[in-house]
């Protein structure tokens, strides 16, 4: 089993559901006492999300970059990002260390077409849903034809995460909010999926709340650094 280095703290509270599901499914596959081999990096997530406001992408990304480096000295195999927003920086990340970086868009895109569907709704942060890097992946590298969306609802969404999800407070409120922005996608954009794409949102909702198949890139990114490990 190779060993994976997490790039984590981003928010902490997804960090530790990629620990759990990491760990669940390694044992589910080798059963008995096993688990995942892991070296956490754990950020102060402040110090991230300052820079993502701020636009300082090359700030954000030279702390990636430090900890990677780390990760790497201390027998990572492979590298895992454990956030959707932050993979702006992966292709940056990746030239700077020698192992593999696990992408957590590439393993969603994958997992949408083997589905065989084409136009996914993606709520997620407001960089993630607005900027080029994750939706022009899914589109130019996988063909996909991602929909978000508009103002009022990128602004919601991303509200959510970063005051409530990355605190740790779920609310009725605020899943009702995204079931109906969802809905809505898929009424009035002709989304014929859903992906989570913030690492977060699956503490607020999942599959039970809609009728289309919705993609966890939570669970999905854990799986895909499980086959890596044990591949």
């Amino acid at each position: 089993m190779k060993t994976l280095g997490l790039l984590g703290g981003m928010s902490w509270e997804s960090t530790a559901i990629y620990y759990r599901l990491l760990n669940e499914i390694v044992r589910e596959r080798l059963g008995g006492l096993h688990s995942a081999r892991l070296l956490l990096w754990s950020f102060d997530f402040a110090e991230i999300a300052e820079r993502q406001h701020d636009g300082d992408w090359d700030g954000a990304g030279a702390l990636l970059i430090d900890a990677a480096h780390k990760l790497e000295a201390g027998g990572a195999e492979g590298l895992l990002l454990c956030t959707n927003t932050m993979h702006r920086l992966a292709d940056q990340v990746q030239a700077a260390v020698s192992i593999p970086l696990i992408h957590i868009a590439d393993a969603t895109a994958a997992t949408v077409r083997q589905a065989g569907l084409r136009r996914p709704a993606l709520l997620a942060t407001r960089f993630t849903m607005e900027q080029d890097f994750y939706k022009g992946r899914l589109a130019d590298k996988y063909g996909l034809s991602p929909v978000v969306p508009d103002s009022a609802g990128r602004d919601m969404v991303h509200r959510v995460v970063y005051e409530e999800l990355c605190q740790g407070i779920v609310t009725e409120a605020s899943k009702a909010a995204y079931v109906a922005e969802a809905n809505r996608l898929r009424r009035d954009e002709a989304a014929d999926s859903l992906i989570m794409g913030c690492t977060e949102i699956t503490m607020l909702i999942g599959q039970d709340d809609f009728d289309i198949p919705v993609f966890d890139t939570t669970r999905i990114h854990a799986e895909a650094a499980v086959e890596f490990a044990l591949g």
